[in-house]
């Protein structure tokens, strides 16, 4: 039967892993040298993909470096090296560099794959903890993540190790974007389904509302303005005096009004109650520019505006947040 760990015991034991593995990646990052630099130059300078292998945790570990290296402007994919000795070894191109992750340096299906490296003419850049393993000996470059222990009770299973390839991965691919130049907007350009793509990509002619707006002249009455921002669904009302916006009223504008002014609330005029110099913004503008200026001057709405200054639409944070 398992035994029962206290809740002490069993916090204690995270703990424990958490700070053996806080120290290796410490140690790791003291020991950062040239090979390092070196390695990131010779990607930079490749004309081709970054293909990542390795066998069992370390393949797990290598399809997330691939992926996030492929996220942050450095092409790259995942090869297992099983599948390359079975006929994928034709996805290499010769100006590929191959990263190849072993913690021991002696993968029998990471070392089966790299004569062929060699005679395709490919650079070959290694991950293991063990710089003097068979896989870093026949290695061009070589990234040392050797830990002290691992996290493990037993010392056994990879935890530490683990930790340490995967921080040497992202190691790899921040210092790739940084040389990059890679941007925010080149983030968004390779990730155009996610929150960020979209604020960065779409501008506010792609979502504000532009049909049926909430329009009043300025001596609209209390009533027409109750109906009208009730039917808009927007909370406002936009003041309009031909083609020029005379203002905006807001549902809150509205309550004040009847709360402050009861005796000659349906006398009042939407212009008597308007803000006169709404916020505004360009059709053509950004999401990311209209969810800063709503953010800077504390406002859920903004008008959306053309060349000259005529109202196309009406964007809300809440089309941005979408």
């Amino acid at each position: 039967m398992d035994s029962i760990l206290t809740s002490n015991e069993i916090l204690d034991l995270a703990r424990r892993t958490l700070h053996t593995e806080a120290e290796a990646l410490d140690r790791m990052a003291e020991l950062l040298d040239g090979n390092f630099v070196a390695v990131v130059n010779r990607i930079l300078e490749s004309r081709g993909k970054v293909i990542v292998t390795g066998m069992g945790k370390s393949g797990l570990v290598g399809r997330k470096i691939a992926a996030t290296l492929a996220s942050t402007g450095t092409p790259s994919f995942f090869l297992h090296p099983g599948e390359a000795f079975h006929g994928d070894l034709g996805m290499i191109s010769a100006d590929d560099v191959i990263l190849a992750l072993s913690y021991s340096g002696e993968t029998d299906e990471v070392l089966k794959i790299v004569p062929f490296i060699h005679n395709n003419g490919n650079v070959l850049i290694s991950m293991t903890g063990n710089p003097e393993s068979t896989l870093a000996k026949n290695s061009a470059l070589h990234l040392d993540i050797g830990v002290r222990e691992e996290a493990c009770i037993l010392h056994l299973a990879p935890t530490t190790s683990t930790t340490a390839q995967l921080a040497m991965g992202d190691a790899l691919a921040v210092a790739l974007m940084k040389a990059r130049n890679f941007t925010s907007m080149d983030f968004a350009r390779l990730h155009p389904g996610g929150s960020l793509g979209r604020r960065l990509l779409m501008t506010v002619g792609n979502v504000m509302r532009s049909h049926d707006l909430p329009v009043v002249g300025p001596d609209c009455g209390a009533t027409e303005m109750i109906h009208t921002v009730s039917r808009g669904g927007l909370g406002l009302i936009v003041i309009m005096e031909g083609d020029r916006i005379e203002g905006i009223v807001t549902d809150g504008d509205i309550r004040r009004a009847m709360e402050s002014r009861q005796s000659e609330f349906f006398s009042i005029k939407a212009i008597d109650i308007a803000t006169r110099s709404p916020k505004t913004i360009s059709v053509d503008a950004k999401l990311i520019e209209a969810e800063k200026k709503m953010t800077r001057y504390k406002v859920n709405s903004l008008l959306a505006v053309d060349g000259k200054g005529r109202l196309q639409g009406v964007i809300q944070i809440y089309d941005i947040k979408l």
